[in-house]
């Protein structure tokens, strides 16, 4: 564990997950990447429930981590809803079919970077609608 880096376990830290979501999902500004990223992290804070975000922080990067609440909502909106905000949050001219691509290439690198059961504690939150979503294509790495 690294606590200085919010004790993401695979020594991830937030520039190797933005680049890793940049090179996934084609995005070639790596400030770009970063917000993806944290618009994805802020949107999902939203949707999920009670402490599922205080676990899922405790495993990210604290720059990341600090855009979830310490107590999820648990608002109830579908995966179309989920891209609508996070192109939103990411602002500019970010497309639900961009914002699609980049909360998908944030998902397969918390997929890859994730311990123990975690992604899957993550994943049995989100109904069934949000298979999409969950159905990540493999990260790149470079």
């Amino acid at each position: 564990m690294y606590p200085s880096q919010g004790g993401y376990p695979t020594d991830m830290q937030q520039h190797e997950i933005a680049a890793a979501v940049a090179a996934t999902a084609g995005i070639a500004d790596h400030q770009d990447a970063e917000r993806a990223v944290r618009s994805t992290v802020q949107v999902l804070g939203a949707r999920l429930a009670g402490g599922q975000t205080r676990n899922l922080a405790a495993q990210l990067p604290t720059e990341l981590a600090s855009a979830l609440p310490s107590e999820g909502p648990g608002e109830r909106f579908g995966v179309e809803e989920f891209y609508r905000r996070v192109a939103e949050v990411e602002g500019g001219s970010c497309t639900e079919q961009q914002a699609r691509q980049h909360a998908r290439a944030t998902f397969a690198a918390f997929k890859a970077g994730l311990t123990g059961h975690e992604f899957d504690n993550l994943a049995a939150q989100l109904p069934a609608d949000y298979a999409d979503l969950l159905g990540t294509e493999s990260v790149q790495h470079h």
